[in-house]
């Protein structure tokens, strides 16, 4: 069943290769959607697919890359929005 989430990430998430992370592993489990940087310091992602690979992809984020420290994951569960065919950054 497909469904949606939007994300806020906290941290040390800006300038440590995070969103790059996000797509890679996005893309991997052909999850849709966007990740972008948000001017306070936060990343927000917005992403749809099947529960299961959004909640494996939810594990994979809260780690992060190395050089990242994830302190906060804010998620909202809701109906897809938008029927994305891939990720990309924003």
């Amino acid at each position: 069943m497909e469904t949606g989430v939007h994300i806020i990430i906290r941290g040390v998430v800006q300038g440590v290769g995070f969103r790059y992370y996000v797509i890679t592993h996005a893309t991997k489990l052909g999850v849709g959607g966007y990740v972008r940087n948000l001017p306070d310091g936060d990343v927000e992602i917005e992403a749809s697919g099947e529960r299961s690979l959004i909640e494996e992809f939810i594990s994979i984020i809260k780690i992060g890359p190395l050089s990242a420290h994830v302190t906060e994951v804010a998620i909202e569960w809701k109906k897809p929005d938008n029927q994305y065919e891939y990720f990309e950054i924003w």
